[in-house]
Formats: C-alpha cells, sequence, structure tokens
C-alpha cells in the first residue's frame, strides 16, 4: 500500500483521537519513511533536514504573536470588544443582527489578513479572545465562527491575485503550470479559473450558516475582557492604530512578515505602550502564544519531506494516472482526490502545487484539458485539503482563537466542520470547473 496513504490516514486517526498533533506528525512520518523503503535513520534524516522548510514560517508566526500581544496591551482590542459587548446589552440591538453582525465583521477581517492587509492568522489572538464571551452571550456555536474563519483564511487566496493571492496564484500556480509544459497560460486566466472552486467555498459558508450550526450552543459563561474602557488612554490606541499600519507597509514594501512585525513591535515600543523594562516579557508572551501552531509546521514540514524522500508520491500519481486510463472525468477526480491526500498530510497548499504538478500538468496535457482546466484542477487540488487538515493554519489559526478557555476542540470543533463544508464542495466544484472550462 501506498506509504503516503498510510502515513496521511494514521497522522489523522492520531489526530481525530485527541492524541498531540506534532506527535501524530511525527509518528505518522516515521511510519510513512519505513513503509516507503527508507530505513530508520534514513527517515530520520529526512524528517530532520525538512524541519527547517517550517523554520521560517514558525519564527514569522512567533513574531506575529509578539506583535499581538501588543496590540493587547495597547488597549485597541478591549475597545472593540467592550463596545460589541455594550451593544449587546443594549436594548435597542436585537441579538440576532449584532450576531449576523459579529460574523460579518469576522468574515471580513479574515478576508482582508489574506489580501488588504497581508497578516494572514496573526488578527485571530488579537480579535477572537475578547469577542468570546459575547459569543457565550448569544450562544453562538463555535463551529460556525471556525467556519466563517476559515473561508476567509483560504478562498481569497485562491481567487484574488493579491497579497498571499498573489503568491499562490502567480508565483506558484502560475509559475508551475507554465514551467511544466503549458506555455500559453497568462495571470488574466487565473480569477476565471478558479471562480467556479471559490463557487464551492461559498455553498460551504453557507450551508454552515443556515443549516448545520444554525441552533444555538451553549457554553460556560468566563470572564469577559474588560467591558469598560475609560481607562484605556487614547494615546495607546492611536500608537496601536499607528503600529498596525507601519507593519501593512512594511509588509508591502519588503514582502517580509518578519520584518513588518518587528518594525511594528518597535513602534509600540518607541511609543511608551509597551515599557522598555517590560519589552522582553511581552515579546515572549507573543512567542508563547504562538508556540503550538509553530511547532506544528515545523514538524509538518519534517513530515512533507519523508514524504517525498520515499518517492512514493510520484507513485501515487502514476498509479492513479495508470487507472484513469484515458477517461478526463476520472482523471479529474483522481488528481482531485490525490491533491486532497496530499495537502491533508501536508497541512500547505502552497507547499503542495510544486509536488503535484511535476506529474499533473503533463498529464493534463495528455488527456487535452485546455489550460484554464489545467489552472482550476491544479490550483484546487493544492487548495483542497487546507482548509480540513490538523496541521492548517487556516484550522490552527482559528482554534487558537476560540479554544482559550478550553470549550473548542481543534479535530472536532475546528478541522472535522472545516473539511465537510469546504473539502468536499472543493472536490465537487474542482470537478465541475475542470469539465466546464
Amino acid at each position: 500500500m501506498n506509504a503516503i496513504v498510510v502515513a496521511v490516514i494514521l497522522m489523522l486517526g492520531l489526530s481525530l483521537a485527541r492524541f498531540n498533533v506534532v506527535a501524530s506528525l511525527c509518528i505518522g512520518a516515521i511510519v510513512g519513511g519505513l513503509l516507503g523503503g527508507l530505513d530508520l535513520q534514513q527517515t530520520l534524516d529526512a524528517f530532520s533536514g525538512g524541519l527547517g522548510g517550517g523554520a521560517t514560517v514558525a519564527l514569522s508566526y512567533a513574531l506575529l504573536g509578539a506583535f499581538a500581544v501588543c496590540i493587547e496591551v495597547s488597549g485597541l482590542p478591549r475597545v472593540l470588544s467592550g463596545r460589541t459587548v455594550n451593544a449587546l446589552q443594549a436594548e435597542s440591538i436585537a441579538q440576532s443582527r449584532l450576531k449576523w453582525a459579529l460574523l460579518a465583521s469576522i468574515g471580513t477581517a479574515a478576508v482582508f489578513s489574506q489580501n488588504l492587509i497581508p497578516v494572514h492568522i496573526a488578527f485571530i489572538p488579537i480579535l477572537i479572545p475578547p469577542l468570546l464571551g459575547a459569543f457565550n452571550r448569544l450562544k453562538l456555536d463555535r463551529r460556525l465562527v471556525a467556519c466563517v474563519l476559515t473561508f476567509g483564511l483560504v478562498t481569497p487566496y485562491m481567487l484574488l491575485p493579491v497579497g498571499f493571492g498573489a503568491i499562490y496564484l502567480n508565483d506558484i500556480l502560475l509559475a508551475n503550470v507554465a514551467s511544466n509544459g503549458v506555455v500559453d497560460v497568462q495571470g488574466n486566466m487565473l480569477i476565471k479559473a478558479m471562480a467556479i472552486p471559490a463557487v464551492g467555498m461559498l455553498l460551504g459558508l453557507f450551508v454552515a450558516i443556515t443549516f448545520s450550526y444554525r441552533k444555538p450552543r451553549d457554553y460556560r459563561e468566563t470572564e469577559e475582557a474588560a467591558v469598560n474602557t475609560k481607562e484605556i488612554p487614547a494615546a495607546k490606541v492611536w500608537i496601536a492604530l499607528l503600529a498596525i499600519v507601519v507593519a501593512f507597509v512594511v509588509q508591502l514594501w519588503s514582502g517580509a512578515i518578519i520584518l513588518a512585525a518587528l518594525a511594528g513591535y518597535f513602534v509600540f515600543v518607541a511609543g511608551g505602550v509597551v515599557r522598555w523594562v517590560e519589552a522582553n516579557n511581552v515579546f515572549t508572551n507573543g512567542m508563547k502564544m504562538m508556540a503550538q501552531i509553530g511547532f506544528v509546521m515545523i514538524a509538518a514540514a519534517g513530515f512533507a519531506a519523508v514524504m517525498k524522500a520515499t518517492g512514493h508520491v510520484d507513485t501515487l500519481v502514476a498509479s492513479s494516472a495508470e487507472w484513469i486510463g484515458g477517461s478526463k472525468s476520472l482523471a479529474a477526480a483522481a488528481m482531485l482526490m490525490v491533491g486532497l491526500l496530499v495537502t491533508m498530510g501536508i497541512g500547505s497548499s502552497f507547499s503542495t502545487i510544486p509536488i503535484i504538478a511535476t506529474v499533473f500538468v503533463p498529464l493534463a496535457l495528455q488527456l487535452g484539458f485546455s489550460p484554464l482546466a489545467t489552472l482550476a484542477l491544479v490550483g484546487t487540488a493544492g487548495a483542497l485539503g487546507d482548509a480540513g487538515s490538523p496541521a492548517s493554519d487556516s484550522t490552527l489559526g482559528p482554534s487558537m482563537g476560540l479554544s482559550i478557555d478550553g470549550q473548542h476542540d481543534h479535530m472536532w470543533d475546528s478541522v472535522v466542520p472545516t473539511f465537510l463544508h469546504y473539502n468536499l464542495p472543493l472536490l465537487v466544484f474542482g470537478w465541475l470547473a475542470a469539465m466546464m472550462l
């Protein structure tokens, strides 16, 4: 049996059984490496060698965590959450209206975090924890909040070539499709190619909102983040806004999240929001907050390195190609399923495309898929699994913010709901795009 299939199933099974995700990735990598023909030392060497691939991402998240704690210290989140809770208490505001306004605001913040203000998941620990008290009063199902956040974290980058979308669509998808033989692809094709799969994401969000998690869900009351915001100096709030703008500008100018987070951090220190004597503790607390997701991303990079070292990615794709024969409909379904499996294991759609494009693109050309259909197939296959992988930051980020009080389980309240509502529609609509374009 294919080593990648076994490794991914084992990793997912352990994670669903509430085993630690990092440990699940390590065990899955070892078993997959041994089944893939590597001995134990080769497996460990491949795993260790791959860890560095996640180090940059982990450091970026750690610095973003420090930046997030600085924003928390400034009182800006308390101002926002305080106004929200006060609105909830106002008799003139219907709870249903506030519920939809909250979900719309959270979804908008998630979308902006990918394209307009590309801070990715760094906004979640800033925005979500102070709102948990309001969620509890509204009896808002946190699984729905996780679905809204994940929709905003995934759909924009797979559809809009701005911010992280520019990296995914232009630098990764378009570049890999072109370099593997499709010479007549252009940037203006990307939105058209990915529009139908994006409709699948939108449909999944609609189902989650209107059917799956519509009913109220009870949570125990927790201490709400300071509703009274009078004690928060306005100067601190303005410095926080300045720091956010500086981080945004630096990120656009340099393209480096690490540099942007550092720039924002120094604005907080220079502005006196974070005192010099407390700066080290604030920085350390921010890194601790993001430590779990950082270690998961590092372990996921090691897992991916072992899977590549076995050579079974090519075997998996080749066996799928042999099984489908000359059927375009079967080919599209098989490529999407392989993309789902690979991304579920690696946890990163950005890392999946370079792995699968080398085989998928020649196969698509051989079967007569158009350039648009090829872009849709490879782009959707890469994004598949991102919303449902235990190792994906698109599920880890929402869990990080929603589980602060211990009432939200990563696997059952984030991973399973997002897998059902996004990965399954993406399979269907990705296939439709390949057939229609």
